[in-house]
């Protein structure tokens, strides 16, 4: 910096000649004239900063609504993915209640009526569209040469099965002309615990819409049943007038199985199941389904012995296992 001697006897400083001068700094700041004289405006964030606001934004959104957008991405909205975030399928003065259960969820089951070359013989089912699709038991329409179902309405349609899966004893059919009807919810049967309180629906020995009520007595029992379609028609009244084997705990119930089986984890319930239940509802207080009914021990191998019928020993189908299987069964399965 170089001074010089003003007049007044001041020295006056002044700054060096820039270095490159063809290129001097900009100025810090230049105002925008006008009116108000107003300061620019904050420029938006960008980079790190905006991406973790953004996400925070986002996080907080699917913080709020998980269950919904995941059906609406998914398109399943047939189904509700946990039986703790319950869509009050139950009226709340009513929820808790076997009644309330009953009224809620007993327009979802269907009877099922299946005929063969061996006879006739009932099952039940769960409606899951309202467009009309059932699942039910494999064991209630294997060989079946016509299916029939009876809505609690009283009206009856003619049935189609779209797919089953023998080594899961499910089978998911399709009514006819249907529209309307009224979708049950499926539940989280991971949530239950022995102790619970449950209902079963379905039609014992033709008896459509029976309620009966009971506890989760057990869960993950190995319950082994028939893949034979041979088999199938032995749920149930009519003709056949028998009742689906299966095997537990190394004993044979209900008669032979046969020599082709399968295996699988079940829920054990006192809820009174008989012939006919099969492919029926299990159901928690909240009126959300929690296992499909498939097995179920009688006394005596006479079923027209005062002794035959439940003795609160029956078996559902944790319905988790159903909903990891829908897609495969709507696919049009056939195994």
């Amino acid at each position: 910096m170089t001074e010089s001697f003003r007049s007044s006897g001041e020295y006056e400083h002044q700054a060096p000649a820039p270095v490159n001068p063809e290129w001097p700094p900009p100025p810090a700041y230049q105002p925008t004239y006008g009116a108000a004289h107003a300061a620019p405006a904050p420029r938006r964030a960008k980079g790190p900063l905006a991406l973790l606001a953004a996400v925070a934004i986002v996080a907080a959104a699917i913080g709020g609504g998980t269950a919904y957008g995941i059906q609406e991405l998914t398109g399943a909205k047939d189904t509700v993915a946990s039986s703790s975030t319950s869509t009050a399928v139950v009226p709340s003065s009513k929820k808790g209640t076997v009644a309330g259960v009953a009224s809620a969820v007993s327009p979802s089951i269907v009877e099922i009526s299946a005929s063969s070359e061996s006879g006739q013989s009932t099952g039940s089912g769960v409606v899951v569209t309202s467009g009309g699709q059932i699942l039910t038991n494999n064991h209630v329409v294997a060989g079946a040469s016509s299916i029939k179902a009876t809505t609690s309405s009283g009206k009856t349609y003619t049935a189609r099965v779209v797919g089953t899966d023998s080594k899961k004893d499910l089978a998911l059919i399709e009514l006819e002309g249907a529209s309307g009807l009224k979708a049950a919810t499926l539940g989280n049967s991971d949530g239950i615990q022995v102790g619970d309180e449950v209902v079963a629906i379905g039609s014992p020995e033709g008896l459509s819409g029976t309620v009966t009520s009971g506890i989760v007595s057990a869960l993950d029992r190995d319950v082994t049943v028939s893949t034979e379609e041979n088999q199938g028609q032995g749920q149930g009244q009519g003709e056949s007038g028998g009742r689906w084997p299966f095997e537990f705990g190394g004993r044979q119930f209900n008669g032979d199985t046969g020599s082709s089986t399968t295996t699988y984890k079940a829920i054990q319930t006192d809820a009174s199941l008989n012939p006919g239940n099969s492919g029926g509802a299990l159901i928690d207080m909240n009126g959300n389904i929690i296992g499909i009914n498939s097995a179920m021990y009688s006394s005596t191998s006479d079923s027209t012995s005062s002794n035959a019928g439940s003795v609160g020993l029956g078996f559902a189908i944790p319905i988790n296992t159903v909903k990891s299987d829908l897609a495969t069964l709507r696919s049009g399965s056939q195994s």
